[in-house]
């Protein structure tokens, strides 16, 4: 099995609901993102998956937080972490929307996958979502 990873960042301001603490109130963070893929095939030219392609997609996704309050956001008029921003939500967010836009990539050889997202509020602090 092979796996590569990359990494982009987003700056972001969000509070937690449900939070007592001084986290529910609101405050920033900037944001580091790990996107991992794995797959069991290389391509001809011997990679699992475009450094540059993986880069691409998952910095657009990024973008759409960047310096943005997480609590405002919004898709099609429904509140995209339900007013709760963790960085759990966060990262299977990032996981849904990376994985819609790798689907059908030319660049994906068979049997290769998004497996996981790792989002970082501080350089200590993560959270991973995968899917089975």
């Amino acid at each position: 099995m092979y796996e590569v990873r990359i990494e982009a960042d987003f700056a972001a301001a969000h509070f937690l609901k449900e939070y007592h603490g001084k986290c529910e109130r609101l405050h920033g963070h900037n944001y580091k993102v790990f996107a991992h893929v794995r797959g069991s095939r290389l391509d001809e030219g011997g990679m699992l998956l475009d450094f540059s392609e993986l880069k691409r997609v998952v910095r657009s996704v990024c973008a759409e937080l960047d310096h943005t309050n997480l609590n405002d956001m919004q898709c099609d008029g429904v509140d995209v972490f339900d007013q709760n921003p963790s960085a759990e939500h966060i990262a299977q967010w990032i996981f849904r929307r990376i994985q819609s836009q790798l689907a059908g990539n030319a660049g994906m050889q068979s049997g290769t996958a998004l497996y996981a997202v790792d989002v970082f509020e501080t350089d200590t602090s993560r959270a991973r979502y995968c899917e089975p």
